[in-house]
């Protein structure tokens, strides 16, 4: 595979996740496993949350995505480090950034991150499955980067 390709996949895998993680968010995480992602929207004491179960799972697909595909460095792999380059700013910018599981000093300023904020803000107003707005992290209604 030429290095084009190499980069389609990666950018793939990361962008794919977002729709796919939008998806899961909206209809199983606020659907059938409520249970396991209200522990997310509940404060709770303690570092970890059930909810965190979900990194785990997307995690693994990434990890067996890369050990499957390591050897000729396919598609799979490529496809397994985008995944894992989203997991990544995932925990960054939602765990760091916006609810600050790991205190940083001073909190991220920018149109681009205020509007991130303001949409997950709006998704945590309500602690009900069917109450919540805003389920991607990465794109969200422009309306939440209007002043």
């Amino acid at each position: 595979m030429n290095i084009i390709s190499n980069i389609s996949f990666l950018m793939v895998g990361f962008a794919g996740m977002e729709f796919f993680s939008w998806f899961i968010h909206k209809y199983i995480m606020h659907g059938p496993l409520w249970n396991i992602h209200k522990t997310h929207h509940v404060h709770t004491k303690g570092f970890f949350e059930l909810n965190d179960l979900f990194s785990i799972l997307f995690g693994s697909i990434a990890i067996i995505l890369i050990f499957s595909g390591v050897q000729s460095l396919d598609y799979r792999f490529w496809l397994g480090c985008g995944i894992s380059l989203y997991g990544i700013s995932y925990f960054v910018l939602h765990d760091i950034l916006i609810h600050r599981r790991v205190k940083v000093k001073k909190k991220p300023k920018g149109k681009y991150l205020n509007g991130i904020s303001r949409a997950h803000r709006a998704h945590h107003k309500s602690n009900q499955k069917d109450k919540a707005v805003s389920f991607g992290l990465f794109i969200v209604p422009f309306r939440f980067f209007k002043k």
